[in-house]
């Protein structure tokens, strides 16, 4: 098969290009930095000929509502008409678990908004839910630091390593569309203000963690970013991934 990977040079789709060319696919990554660029429509013509498969991993360089929902929805719109013209077969687009559980925070909304393009489409399509990144806990731990003290709700989240998510995406590629949402997340739950505790026991830099409810970027969030009993859960524990990475 062929499978073009949009976002494919960036942290999840770079994983997905080499584990689908690991077995015996054509991948091709497409971003603005190969000269493929959805939010304009530059290269999809000629980067989805002949494709049978397109993974959509790429992300909004804004998290603010108005740029973010402008980007997911143009790219869609460009991607998806692309798409028809090629006889693409499976559309799989990454999003995340409980998006569509949050609606007072903006950056959810576009996903929320991304999902609707796709089952409209008209493309055969499957959406892949992910809990959070292992990698955005150190960077939300730095948002959040002020005079050594990392500022940190007890929002309950259940991260994953970004290897497993690049896994699972890779797998519903190369399988049929299940036209509806596959779940994944991490095998444990912690509250975010834990998992700045384990952070900061494996890799200690004199900072302490200081539980805030009013703090950051999952401040006041309902308790949907675990995933349901539905979700697949991956091997790959936090505590470990930090010793490795």
């Amino acid at each position: 098969m062929k499978i073009v990977v949009v976002g494919g040079t960036g942290l999840i789709g770079s994983q997905v290009v080499t584990l689908v060319r690991g077995n015996g696919h054509e991948a091709v990554a497409a971003s603005p930095s190969t000269g493929v660029n959805a939010l304009t429509g530059e290269g999809l013509a000629q980067a989805l000929k002949d494709a049978d498969v397109v993974v959509d991993v790429s992300n909004s360089p804004s998290f603010d509502t108005g740029p973010a929902l402008e980007f997911f929805t143009r790219s869609a719109q460009h991607l998806f008409a692309a798409e028809r013209e090629a006889g693409v077969r499976h559309h799989v687009a990454l999003s995340i678990v409980g998006v569509d559980q949050v609606p007072d925070y903006g950056y959810y909304r576009a996903k929320v908004a991304q999902e609707e393009a796709v089952r409209a489409g008209g493309v055969p399509y499957t959406i892949v839910r992910a809990t959070q990144f292992f990698e955005f806990i150190g960077p939300v731990m730095d948002m959040s630091t002020e005079d050594g003290r990392v500022r940190l709700p007890s929002t309950r989240l259940r991260p994953m390593a970004s290897a497993d998510v690049a896994a699972a995406v890779a797998e519903a590629a190369q399988g049929e569309p299940a036209n509806g949402v596959r779940e994944i997340a991490g095998p444990e739950v912690h509250g975010l203000d834990r998992l700045g505790e384990i952070t900061l026991a494996v890799k200690p830099d004199g900072r302490t963690v200081v539980r805030d409810e009013a703090a950051g970027l999952f401040a006041g969030m309902p308790d949907v970013l675990t995933g349901d009993d539905t979700a697949h859960l991956a091997s790959t524990r936090y505590e470990d991934w930090l010793r490795e990475h």
